[in-house]
């Protein structure tokens, strides 16, 4: 399987993990916020237990030593935690990194990281959390693949399952979903119908 998936929600809790794990996701990062260094190994320890031995890869968000003490393959850092980031420590861990971007200069730091894959977003205008950044639109998708070459795009931020067609057309390889699963009224319907357009395409 590819890596990351081209479906690849992003939640804050266990009972997302599980939940995920269960309906065959490949791809699910684990995005808890504000916790301190014992709860980040808690929940990341916990969170592999979950997806251990199934297809489903964990990817945690910002907790690098944390992802690193249990024994983690996959890690995104945001640019703030990138540069606070051991880089070293990372690799030798043998962790796959992710990186997120918001415009030129994000990209440039990014790809300095030699990612495994860069995130580029908001694409449309998010309610989930508060952006300095502006929505880059669709168009974006494709000059910053352009620029990144073969490595892997994730298109995130305010995407709706009916958007899909049109960003993977605009050269994005991963969709990463927050809300479109998570506060959908019908989840595991909608992360079926996501199953199966990435299943189409593959």
């Amino acid at each position: 399987m590819p890596y990351p998936d081209r479906f690849y929600p992003v939640v804050d809790s266990l009972k997302w993990v599980e939940r995920l794990t269960q309906l065959g996701v490949g791809t699910i990062q684990l995005r808890s916020k504000d916790l301190n260094d014992a709860e980040a190994l808690q929940i990341v320890t916990d969170a592999l237990a979950i997806t251990n031995g199934t297809q489903a890869k964990l990817v945690v968000n910002d907790y690098w030593r944390a992802a690193i003490v249990a024994g983690a393959k996959y890690l995104h850092l945001g640019q703030e935690d990138l540069a606070d980031a051991d880089l070293k420590s990372i690799r030798e861990a043998g962790l796959l990194l992710g990186v997120s971007t918001h415009d030129d200069t994000e990209l440039e730091t990014a790809l300095a990281a030699e990612p495994d894959y860069v995130a580029l977003g908001p694409i449309f205008f998010t309610t989930l959390k508060s952006m300095r950044f502006e929505p880059q639109g669709i168009p974006k998708i494709a000059e910053w693949k352009q620029r990144i070459g073969s490595i892997p795009l994730v298109a995130i931020g305010g995407i709706k399952f009916e958007h899909a067609t049109e960003i993977f057309a605009a050269g994005a390889d991963s969709i990463a979903v927050v809300s479109d699963v998570t506060q959908n009224a019908d989840p595991d319907a909608r992360v079926k119908q996501w199953l199966g357009l990435s299943a189409e395409a593959a």
